[in-house]
């Protein structure tokens, strides 16, 4: 089984391997560099999901693979703040979607301010952190979880979530 991921990060490319692995068992995955046609830092449910999609679509497109999966991080505005959110898009061969939407972590304020300055959250992270490629690693999440929940794990269980509709098809 091939599966093509709409991305060339390290992370999102473990996330998948892992749950693929434990939904299928062993599957061969690839990442495809492709655009997900948002903004580098999504703002959003509508653009978080479009981004999602997008990656999805172009990856089982480019591969011809057996499953595309586009994973997309992102902020949402709510009432009590800014929240840091994941969404995975999954597409089987068949045309087939299945979504799986990640924990919401409440962001600082002071981050959210330089984020709206036109900073994108990885480069705000590195600075934090004084790393280079934090979104390749553990990212924001495991930054404020003390990597109790690292980013890799993160989009690993939104997989999964993403993955139900085709491990429960009766139900769908």
């Amino acid at each position: 089984m091939i599966i093509a991921v709409g991305s060339q990060n390290p992370v999102k490319i473990e996330a998948v391997t892992q749950a693929f692995g434990k939904v299928f068992g062993k599957c061969q995955v690839i990442g495809v560099s492709v655009s997900s046609e948002v903004s580098e830092m999504p703002i959003g449910f509508d653009e978080i999901v479009a981004g999602a999609k997008n990656r999805a679509q172009k990856a089982i497109e480019e591969l011809k693979a057996d499953f595309g999966v586009g994973l997309e991080g992102g902020l949402e505005k709510t009432e009590i703040g800014v929240f840091l959110t994941g969404f995975v898009a999954v597409i089987d061969r068949n045309g087939i979607w299945g979504y799986g939407r990640g924990n919401g972590l409440l962001m600082p304020d002071g981050i959210i301010k330089e984020v709206e300055r036109g900073k994108e959250l990885g480069t705000v992270m590195n600075e934090i952190m004084k790393e280079d490629n934090v979104k390749q690693k553990g990212g924001a999440i495991g930054f404020f979880t003390n990597n109790l929940i690292p980013r890799p794990k993160a989009f690993e269980i939104t997989t999964i979530n993403a993955l139900a509709r085709f491990m429960k098809k009766e139900f769908y």
